[in-house]
């Protein structure tokens, strides 16, 4: 009869002890390092990896305690994948509910007529990776092959639109998804309209581009791709101040008679016919535009200081535009 009564007594207390265990370990919160730690839940993993995971951060005293807990409590189907950063102590339940809300998507916006260099800085600021990162898949032949750029650069592929993405993302996902979100909109039509003018999918962008750098009026898009397509016609050199810029190591915003002068593939005044490449990341109006040019005899355009153009077919009707609208102006 002693013998029973210690051993429920021994046991009573063990019970006690574990209660008590598990109950520190659920209502505690561990101290954390000054700088947080940060733990990822991959999608599919399971709830045991995941306690195991945030056990061996420091951010739970027990994953069998959180196991057994949130089983019991029908928490651990409710687990959302993402990277979680856990900057401050946090008791169990705490962790679960952040575990269960998710990691709060990256919205970014990528405006028509940025370049790869600019859309990887603005990439960087959104915390989706460095911007070194994203120029040097800019240029990796293995990256581009995957990517199913037809061509040497990934200059022009990189769809304008807004994009959500939820961390941790590698950079070749980010950059991935907005190529093929151009081959998305790039659909069937165009390539036909594309092989009906005798352009390539790169000579395509590459109009589009300039289309998109040199247009300051949305509806003006087709008269400029008309007055590109008719000197591409007669072999009239672009004069395309953008292609110029963008062959420059550095531009400062002054383009001088020496840049004019520039011996680059880019430099459409000393260059006859298309550049190499595009020269930014046109959207879906001036690629539209780039196949279907309007219907304007147009050789020359000015700019009328007000973000519109001024639109001639002959040198003297230019001239007497630029007198106007860019000397007087001076």
């Amino acid at each position: 009869m002693r013998l029973r009564l210690l051993t429920l007594i021994v046991v009573l207390g063990l019970l006690g002890a574990v209660a008590t265990l598990a109950w520190t370990s659920l209502r505690s919160a561990p101290a954390l390092p000054p700088n947080g730690v940060t733990v990822v839940v991959r999608e599919g993993a399971g709830f045991t990896e995941i306690a195991q995971r945030l056990e061996a951060a420091g951010v739970v005293q027990s994953a069998l305690v959180l196991r057994l807990w949130a089983r019991g409590a029908g928490r651990d189907r409710s687990i959302q994948p993402g990277t979680y950063h856990f900057e401050t102590a946090t008791d169990m339940s705490g962790v679960l509910t952040r575990l269960a809300a998710g990691v709060e998507p990256i919205e970014v916006t990528i405006p028509e007529g940025l370049t790869v260099r600019e859309i990887a800085d603005l990439l960087a600021t959104r915390g989706l990776g460095s911007a070194e990162s994203f120029r040097c898949l800019a240029s990796d032949p293995e990256f581009l092959l995957a990517a199913g750029v037809p061509g040497p650069q990934l200059e022009g592929f990189l769809f304008p639109d807004t994009y959500r993405f939820l961390p941790p993302e590698e950079p070749s996902a980010v950059l991935g998804t907005m190529v093929r979100r151009f081959h998305d909109r790039f659909d069937a039509a165009h390539h036909r309209r594309a092989h009906e003018r005798h352009l390539t999918v790169n000579e395509v962008l590459t109009l589009a581009s300039i289309i998109e750098k040199e247009t300051g009026k949305a509806s003006e898009r087709p008269l400029i791709a008309a007055v590109f397509a008719n000197r591409l016609r007669i072999g009239m050199p672009l004069q395309s101040d953008p292609t110029v810029i963008y062959s420059l190591p550095a531009f400062d915003g002054d383009l001088t008679r020496a840049d004019l002068a520039n011996p680059s593939p880019y430099n459409t005044y000393v260059a006859r016919g298309l550049p190499p490449g595009p020269i930014a990341n046109p959207g879906l109006a001036a690629i539209d535009a780039a196949l279907a040019p309007a219907d304007s005899p147009a050789l020359y355009f000015v700019s009328r200081n007000d973000g519109s153009h001024e639109f001639s077919t002959t040198l003297a009707d230019h001239n007497r535009a630029v007198t106007r609208f860019q000397r007087s102006g001076r």
